[in-house]
């Protein structure tokens, strides 16, 4: 029988995606047939002519479950769907049911099953399906994924844990994420002081790493809706540095730092041809990332050609310098299936942050009614 965990979060950028993608890595290495679901999904996507979740998407294109990518996301939250739900177009059984149905048979193909929910634990209440409400129904218990710290930890779970405990749905374990590595020890011993006679394990996840949250070339060119031109075995390099391209040329090259991304406006011609020249110096293709280049003044054609010669990768837009930048720092990166660094630093870092056995140990592998 297929043993099965619910993933939870405080809310979003928690990580939770981060925290199932290891998860899968761990238990592929224990069970011979391991799935996933997202039983509702927010953020739609096409994979193979099929519409489905982001996260369930990314999981499937990883992991090769491409072959369950329809049962991988029974609730897609496409446009209209919530208003066609409260206008009764649809049944209000039929969304918990479909998610079910998909759970039943992924649990016949599978010895163990990762279901991962969507943001905070009420998210889903408009379609009368919310996170607690599913991980009840499909009797899995849950782990509780919250961002470092302490008095937000606290906070957020217990915010979060009323709905559960609302539900009756069975919170085994508190998965404090992106922790600060020196203050790792001391907050997992005053957060396991809270949570622990409460009836909630604690367990610490990956500590922040700003290579997994810093943003690749590809993900900015998805963000800002445009092309990314020039050398394309760069789309999955990480962004350390945002830099604007303010000060002179000469004075802005000598701060480049590690991983830059340089923002500078298409008038600055002497600028855009001393980077692309820059690019094909070993020293400074490790600095200089590419370019963002703003501005509804058209590039002179001779600065386009040095651009174009160099490959030096960048992306054209008519948005000004402050709308970029302002647009970058608010910008929350989330991995993509093209982000190969970062899932090979996630699945080698699984084995030495997670305690695998632990939350194997939680899993239940107990039927659930198809009739509640």
């Amino acid at each position: 029988m297929c043993k099965k965990i619910f993933i939870a979060a405080t809310g979003q950028h928690c990580g939770k995606t981060t925290i199932s993608l290891s998860l899968m890595h761990l238990a592929k290495k224990r069970y011979a047939r391991v799935g996933f679901i997202k039983p509702i999904g927010p953020k739609l996507f096409t994979l193979d002519n099929v519409q489905m979740d982001m996260d369930a998407a990314l999981i499937a294109s990883i992991y090769g479950l491409e072959s369950d990518r329809a049962l991988m996301s029974p609730v897609v939250l496409g446009r209209g769907f919530t208003k066609k739900y409260l206008g009764g177009e649809i049944p209000p059984q039929v969304p918990l049911q479909k998610i079910k149905e998909a759970c039943r048979e992924l649990e016949k193909k599978n010895d163990f099953l990762i279901i991962e929910g969507s943001g905070h634990g009420g998210v889903g209440s408009v379609i009368g399906i919310n996170n607690a409400q599913i991980a009840k129904s499909l009797n899995a218990p849950v782990i509780m994924v919250a961002a470092g710290g302490i008095g937000c930890v606290i906070d957020s779970v217990e915010l979060n844990l009323s709905l559960f405990r609302q539900e009756g749905a069975d919170v085994k374990l508190v998965l404090v994420n992106k922790l600060i590595p020196e203050k790792r020890a001391e907050t997992l011993k005053y957060l396991q002081m809270y949570f622990e006679p409460k009836g909630q394990k604690v367990a610490g996840a990956f500590e922040y790493s700003s290579v997994l949250a810093n943003p690749t070339l590809v993900d900015l060119s998805n963000l800002l809706k445009l092309p990314l031109h020039g050398d394309q075995e760069g789309r999955s390099r990480i962004i350390h540095h945002v830099q604007l391209g303010a000060a002179s040329s000469q004075r802005v090259i000598d701060t480049l730092q590690e991983s830059t991304l340089l923002i500078t406006t298409s008038s600055r011609d002497e600028l855009i041809v001393t980077a692309s020249a820059l690019y094909n110096i070993p020293a400074y293709r490790e600095k200089l990332a590419g370019l963002i280049i703003p501005g509804i003044a058209p590039v002179s054609a001779i600065s386009q050609k040095i651009l174009d010669d160099s490959n030096i990768p960048y992306i054209r837009t008519l948005k000004t310098t402050a709308e970029v930048y302002t647009t970058l720092k608010e910008h929350v990166s989330k991995i993509t299936a093209d982000d190969h660094e970062k899932i090979n630093l996630i699945k080698s870092s699984a084995e030495s942050v997670f305690d695998f056995r632990l939350i194997d140990s939680m899993a239940k592998s107990h039927p659930f009614l198809m009739a509640s």
